[in-house]
């Protein structure tokens, strides 16, 4: 409860987290029937880059700016031909209004989802927090597409899930204040959900500090009932040091035909562009493979 990601918005975490989102909608897309889209830790949805959160710690300057904005930054790839899936992306967050005259705002997981979103589409935002569950409620009061729960989460996996429209996308994007044990109760929830939903695609995002916190969890994907896993890390400092944030990663269960070839380049690309003291590395590779698909 006293996590705020307006602190860390638009670091290199999110650039991981977001772009691999992006290619999920997109993949969802691919379809002409409706989805569903379930987040269980929503946040407050936007974030003010000039606001007094971010401007505390600049995250956002070794993340999504080195993107954007490459001339800024000598070290990050200046002149890198951007790939067609980072390049929309990007795009979508500068149509954002109020970054018509740059980057100020950095939109969360929801308001990216909603931007792109279509008009059949819905979106379950989760959001225990109430002050952010309140900017949430604001951000999309007009949008009849979109529905805010302030409630548990994982709790409320149990309700949304299977969704009428019978296909969607489940984002568990906790913010690990329980270290390790959240590892656990992620475990217990994706084992409830692919019993009520088998055939639902979920994502789980996952900070990396200490590269022996996150093995058990991998381990555990190896043996659940999803037919495919794959897994997407960026990682900008060496996986040794519990004292900083080192890394990310995300996995996809049932994840959508030819995602691992949507992201592969845009992993590519990106790693130089967050290198910090050393070159950034990526890791994009099957934790369980499907051999009929």
């Amino acid at each position: 409860m006293n996590y705020r990601h307006a602190y860390h918005a638009g670091n290199f975490a999110d650039v991981l987290k977001h772009s691999v989102l992006f290619a999920l909608i997109e993949a969802m897309q691919a379809k002409a029937t409706q989805f569903a889209f379930i987040d269980t830790h929503a946040g407050s949805g936007c974030y003010a880059l000039d606001g007094v959160e971010a401007g505390k710690t600049g995250e956002y300057k070794d993340g999504i700016s080195r993107l954007l904005f490459p001339d800024l930054h000598p070290n990050s790839g200046k002149g890198q031909a951007l790939p067609p899936l980072l390049r929309r992306w990007l795009d979508a967050i500068l149509r954002l209004p109020g970054n018509d005259h740059g980057l100020k705002l950095y939109p969360g997981s929801p308001l990216q989802v909603a931007n792109a979103m279509r008009e059949i589409d819905s979106a379950q935002l989760c959001e225990l927090h109430p002050e952010e569950a309140t900017r949430l409620r604001d951000l999309f009061h007009h949008d009849h597409r979109v529905h805010v729960h302030q409630r548990n989460g994982y709790e409320a996996l149990k309700a949304l899930l299977p969704p009428k429209e019978k296909r969607g996308l489940v984002l568990i994007d906790p913010p690990y204040e329980a270290q390790e044990a959240e590892y656990r109760v992620i475990e217990k929830a994706l084992k409830a959900a692919l019993e009520r939903w088998p055939t639902g695609v979920y994502a789980v995002w996952y900070p990396i500090k200490l590269r022996s916190q996150v093995q058990p969890f991998h381990r555990w994907l190896q043996h659940c009932s999803a037919r495919r896993v794959l897994r997407a890390e960026l990682l900008v400092h060496p996986d040794d040091s519990p004292l900083r944030l080192n890394g990310s990663g995300m996995v996809i269960l049932n994840a959508p035909w030819k995602l691992d070839e949507a992201l592969r380049d845009s992993l590519r690309v990106m790693a130089p562009m967050l290198s910090q003291e050393r070159p950034a590395q990526w890791r994009l590779d099957w934790l369980v493979e499907d051999s009929a698909s």
